[in-house]
């Protein structure tokens, strides 16, 4: 063997970087969009068996449930607050709009309510369900203003930005 296939082949226990494993073969964690194996210990995923992949937790620790298809919401536009490394913002909170929240998010600067074809938004309305942004929240908690939250849709990373206490206190009753 050649000194160039040598360090063409993969050494033992040495894996792709880009396939979300580590050195030892174990999966990489994906913790607020950070793959390595030094990320946080709390682990948003739970293992699908038969699937091969990871579901999202919400903030109960079970499986994140869908926040709303009308409007179609979430970062990544498939009805669930999910986040990953690409979502700067971490639209992880699952919000029941409410009149006096969205006058709030407008005059902070986050015009909800104005339909934006553009980016294909309708513009919401209060009752509508949205992925909202985990500091829009805590900056409407702050205010006194926070809008609802429904507990089942909502990603565990909110975890990182405010208490279960807090969520609970201004959760959607079940």
């Amino acid at each position: 063997m050649t000194p160039s296939e040598r360090q063409a082949a993969p050494r033992a226990g040495h894996r792709d970087p880009n396939t979300g494993y580590d050195r030892s073969g174990r999966p990489r964690l994906n913790i607020g969009g950070r793959l390595g194996t030094n990320a946080r210990l709390v682990p948003p995923l739970v293992p699908v068996e038969a699937a091969q992949w990871y579901m999202p937790l919400n903030v109960l620790g079970t499986e994140l449930e869908p926040c709303s298809s009308d409007p179609l919401t979430g970062f990544y536009r498939d009805g669930c607050c999910n986040t990953g490394g690409d979502d700067a913002g971490v639209h992880v909170v699952c919000a029941e709009m409410t009149a006096e929240f969205l006058v709030f998010s407008a005059s902070v600067g986050n015009d909800l309510s104005t339909p934006n074809p553009g980016f294909g938004f309708v513009g919401l309305k209060p009752g509508d369900r949205w992925c909202l942004c985990a500091a829009r929240w805590v900056e409407a908690f702050d205010a006194g203003m926070a809008p609802r939250v429904v507990l089942a849709s909502t990603h565990m990373a909110m975890l990182e930005y405010s208490s279960l206490d807090e969520l609970k206190a201004h959760a959607v009753p079940a």
